[in-house]
């Protein structure tokens, strides 16, 4: 029997070989840790991936975060420089990020409110077409060529009060639809915003912070040559935000002014429509065409002209010379590298690859000159 009063067993009587440290050999420390780096490895992609699957409905709003305070970091930096006692705390950056919001907040409500007074008109003579019909413009009958079918359809479908009711009645399902759809949208874009300006106050706040670690970070992962690709895609941001808003704004401020003098309708609104068509190059003519045909329906024939052969010689002035200096001279980026990131960025990734585009551009276009440069190597003859 053994002390504890049970019966003997054999594990009792067998002796683990002593494993002292000095046995393991210097291949099987260094398997060891190599396992252990690999283990860390998959550890750390699941995360980012469990995390990334996570927030993925929010990343273009954190995107987009990114690309307001990299475009902006330069004035901040001198308002910092304005306060220096508010520079440390909440509330310079909060300030700055309300000004941000104001910035886009006060065109989009003027925009709102234009649209609902048009949608009002708009019904009010959908009420007035059920009871009366509409007669047949007289724009119509200035028409270049098939006048005689416009006015044939016309008399159909809207001349006739019963049949502009029939033809209008189309239209409630639909624009319920449509409406639903727009409330739908307006709520997911306007939570979209809010994380982006959310996200924007705290790289403010914590900007210098996020730089020394993403700096940190770079070297180890990449060496020197990271941070120079870190750099290249800031220059390309920077260019991007000047070339593509700058100017789509002035571009909008000019036309918006030759609506004015024109008799354009609603000049204001379609200013505004041309500046952010302009920032897609090749896009600022349609709001330009627009205007043409609205000029072109009440009569005036030379006003149309002139502001659409203005609207070309400013947009084509602007896309050519002013945007691909702006873009390609802060990356020394070739003009058609520049233009394929933005019109292939847009298609891609929506408003986002505009600036996207270009600093990916620019990016590889950096990889390939230090890739090409010649170092002394010896090129085998043909």
């Amino acid at each position: 029997m053994s002390q504890s009063g049970l019966p003997p067993h054999d594990d009792d009587h067998v002796h683990l070989p002593p494993c002292p440290v000095e046995d393991i050999t210097l291949e099987q420390r260094q398997a060891a840790r190599r396992a252990q780096w690999k283990a860390r490895e998959i550890l750390a992609l699941a995360i980012v991936a469990i995390t990334t699957y996570t927030i993925h409905g929010f990343l273009s709003a954190l995107a987009w975060g990114v690309v307001f305070a990299v475009a902006t970091w330069p004035l901040y930096r001198k308002i910092q420089a304005r306060w220096p006692r508010l520079a440390h705390g909440a509330l310079l950056p909060a300030f700055c990020t309300a000004g941000m919001a104001l910035l886009f907040l006060i065109p989009m409500l003027f925009v709102g409110l234009e649209a609902a007074n048009e949608a009002q008109n708009v019904l009010g003579l959908m009420k007035h077409a059920r009871n009366t019909g509409v007669p047949v413009p007289v724009w119509v009958s200035r028409l270049p060529f098939g006048a005689n079918a416009v006015v044939k359809w016309w008399n159909s479908h809207l001349s006739d009060p019963s049949a502009a009711a029939e033809f209008f009645s189309s239209f409630d399902a639909r624009g319920l639809a449509m409406t639903k759809t727009v409330g739908s949208q307006v709520v997911h874009r306007g939570t979209l915003f809010f994380f982006s300006i959310l996200t924007l106050f705290f790289l403010y706040k914590d900007g210098d912070t996020i730089m020394r670690e993403c700096t940190i970070a770079s070297r180890r992962a990449f060496g020197r040559r990271g941070e120079l690709i870190g750099h290249q895609i800031i220059a390309s941001i920077h260019g991007t935000v000047a070339g593509l808003v700058l100017v789509g704004v002035g571009e909008g401020i000019i036309m918006g002014v030759i609506y004015f003098l024109t008799g354009v309708p609603h000049p204001v609104l379609l200013g505004g429509a041309t500046a952010i068509a302009a920032m897609i190059p090749f896009c600022a003519m349609i709001p330009v065409g627009l205007a043409s045909t609205f000029l072109l329906v009440d009569g005036g024939t030379m006003a149309a002209v002139a502001v659409f052969a203005i609207g070309a010689v400013v947009i084509f002035t602007a896309d050519h010379f002013v945007r691909p200096g702006l873009i390609g001279g802060s990356t020394q980026l070739p003009f058609l590298w520049v233009l394929l990131g933005i019109v292939g960025g847009a298609e891609t990734w929506g408003l986002l690859g505009l600036f996207l585009g270009p600093a990916a551009m620019a990016t590889l276009h950096l990889l390939w000159r230090n890739w090409s440069r010649e170092r002394g190597m010896a090129l085998p003859e043909g």
